[in-house]
């Protein structure tokens, strides 16, 4: 089932190859998860005042039942900033496959619940030779 991707280019000209590029990122979220509702993906430069090329930020929200997915981060904030726009696609693809893993794990119930047991608050065990 094709995942439905909305994509936005914000103050910049609309690219095919940037659009199939987001498309074809998007359609791999599917292996992880089979519950996506739906994908919003918004383009835009990061900024009017720049000391070379322009810098893009990226924003996704990836839809599933009962909670929306968002990895947003610009160009900036990162320790190296990209003039490729492939590259910041790239890495908010990551960070989102990433949190929707965490997601289809808990939803599973795949995550480890720490439980506080009864009086051991503040102890530590010491093994002695």
């Amino acid at each position: 089932m094709a995942i439905p991707v909305q994509i936005t280019f914000r103050e910049m000209s609309a690219s095919e190859a940037l659009r199939a590029n987001i498309e074809t990122h998007a359609q791999k979220l599917e292996r992880f998860s089979g519950n996506i509702l739906g994908c919003h993906v918004v383009v835009e430069p990061a900024g009017r005042h720049h000391h070379k090329g322009n810098a893009y930020q990226v924003h996704i929200q990836v839809s599933v039942p009962g909670r929306d997915i968002q990895v947003s981060r610009d160009a900036y904030a990162q320790r190296r900033s990209s003039e490729d726009p492939y590259v910041v696609i790239r890495d908010m693809f990551d960070a989102a496959r990433r949190q929707l893993e965490d997601y289809e794990r808990k939803r599973r119930g795949d995550v480890k619940r720490h439980t506080l047991l009864q009086g051991t608050e503040g102890t530590a065990e010491e093994s002695s030779e």
